[in-house]
């Protein structure tokens, strides 16, 4: 099993779908790095040899920011716009949807269970 950033890419997939279980690669920066590294599309993870591994993972640490500082960064963020007060800081800080969807109906996943509102009948 190769441990990449972290993380226990799963041994029997192609290299592209495995190393999008890394948090912050997606299918793009999987397909560049691979192409960097010259691996073939068709390669498993598996048959990959050691210093592949290792290139691989050095591209990583070099080119990309993943897991945990990306994770932070994206915390500090939302963590700034809720101490500026701005509306989407607010919006955060309320636990309500923060791109202009509405919430009429719907944002269930964001309000939480529906609550029930006493004494209101048709």
């Amino acid at each position: 099993m190769a441990r990449i950033a972290g993380v226990n890419i799963p041994t029997n997939k192609r290299v592209v779908i495995a190393l999008r279980y890394i948090h912050g690669i997606g299918d793009k920066n999987a397909k560049d790095i691979c192409q960097k590294i010259k691996i073939p599309a068709e390669r498993r993870v598996n048959e990959l040899t050691d210093g592949e591994v290792i290139q691989i993972r050095e591209m990583i640490d070099a080119d990309y920011m993943v897991e945990g500082d990306l994770r932070r960064q994206t915390a500090m963020n939302i963590k700034r716009l809720m101490d500026l007060g701005c509306y989407r800081g607010l919006r955060h800080r309320r636990g309500l949807p923060v791109n202009g969807q509405r919430t009429h109906t719907n944002a269930r996943t964001r309000k939480g269970p529906a609550k029930a509102i006493a004494g209101k009948k048709k």
